[in-house]
């Protein structure tokens, strides 16, 4: 038996990867399905093929073609194509079009007068990369979709109950998970797919060097209801997204504003949940500089946690009866059914993790 613990984004798809295989799978959640203490809540996340690493650009494309699987298996649209931009003085368009170029992916660099012209309703004023892939991913759907599939292909879901005890036994080993509802589970192979909490797991195994930090996301007002908003990368001096929100901005179109850094180190325990004052005045002034189709002033806010490696790249990689799936530094949900796939192979034998995502990596 395999047992997956964790039932966010990538927890939830490996236990779909792994069900629908025929494996036998226990997915064990200590919250309800679809809850707010971790990363993969809320009903906006990016995915898009524009990364500044070749490495990645190759990855969005395997990611698409498991989205497609999970929605076919499930019956549910998860992904909605926007299109999306890439600019700021920070960022090099024309870099990340020669890699799109090479990899096939469909995009146009424009300048600052052709993209002002076509996206009004945000002030350009240097080069932009444009790819029409790029969308926005609906995360409390993908889990929902997830955790329900994998039931129906035969997996348990133990949810309400966290795991407080971890040890191997027997020979070939074996894990006993124990939980603080006073169950006894043993599994032949354990996938860990604890995001934010990982740390606070006492694994026998060294983990890379984590931080764990709280981010804010603001939803901002559209001022003309009917546009129809891409997604958004800038780098300069802030590091932002943004994307359309869905019912996370409320029931009148809106579009969801972030910083990808400036977090506030914590812990999965002992977050604040209270959003950083000075992230929404910076993101605010953002908006009100840059983005003058949207109403500068948020009409909803929420705060997520990013567990981030030192290099930003993901953990998936076995050690003895354990699989680590996922942390994946702030930008992993839109390779969720993909990191699942690799988490089911890994669990299952079936591949060698990447060098990339190893546990022992230098960095």
């Amino acid at each position: 038996m395999i047992a997956v613990v964790g039932a966010g984004l990538m927890g939830a798809a490996t236990a779909w990867q792994l069900a629908r295989r025929g494996h036998e799978v226990t997915l064990i959640e200590a919250y309800d399905i679809g809850h707010r203490h971790g990363s993969s809540h809320g009903s906006s996340r990016i995915i898009r093929r524009a990364y500044a690493d070749p490495f990645y650009v190759q990855l969005t494309g395997q990611a698409y073609e498991q989205w497609r699987e999970l929605e076919d298996d499930s019956s549910t649209p998860l992904l909605r194509k926007a299109g999306g931009l890439d600019m700021g003085e920070d960022r090099d368009p024309k870099a990340i079009a020669d890699l799109l170029a090479a990899a096939g992916v469909p995009h146009e660099l424009l300048g600052p007068e052709a993209a002002a012209e076509r996206w009004p309703y945000i002030r350009i004023t240097g080069p932009v990369l444009y790819h029409p892939d790029a969308g926005v991913v609906d995360a409390d759907q993908t889990v929902a979709a997830c955790v329900r599939r994998a039931i129906e292909h035969g997996a348990e879901a133990i949810i309400g109950a966290r795991v407080t005890g971890v040890a191997v036994q027997g020979t070939p080993e074996k894990v006993l998970l124990r939980t603080d509802d006073g169950r006894e589970i043993t599994a032949d192979t354990v996938v860990i797919a604890a995001g934010a909490w990982l740390p606070e797991l006492e694994l026998p195994f060294a983990l890379p060097q984590l931080e764990v930090t709280q981010q804010q996301v603001f939803h901002f007002r559209q001022r003309d209801p009917s546009v129809r908003w891409p997604t958004l990368i800038w780098d300069g001096d802030l590091h932002l997204y943004g994307l359309p929100s869905g019912s996370d901005g409320g029931p009148l179109p809106a579009v969801k504003v972030a910083e990808h850094d400036r977090g506030t180190p914590t812990t999965a325990r002992t977050r604040s949940g209270v959003v950083d004052a000075s992230s929404r005045t910076r993101v605010s002034g953002f908006v009100r500089d840059r983005l003058p189709g949207l109403e500068p002033d948020p009409v909803a806010e929420a705060t997520c946690l990013y567990t981030t490696t030192r290099d930003e790249d993901f953990v998936v990689d076995r050690h003895g009866p354990f699989v680590i799936a996922s942390p994946c530094s702030g930008h992993g949900a839109k390779f969720a059914p993909l990191i699942g796939a690799m988490a089911a192979d890994l669990a299952t034998g079936r591949a060698e993790p990447h060098p990339r995502f190893r546990l022992d990596r230098s960095a």
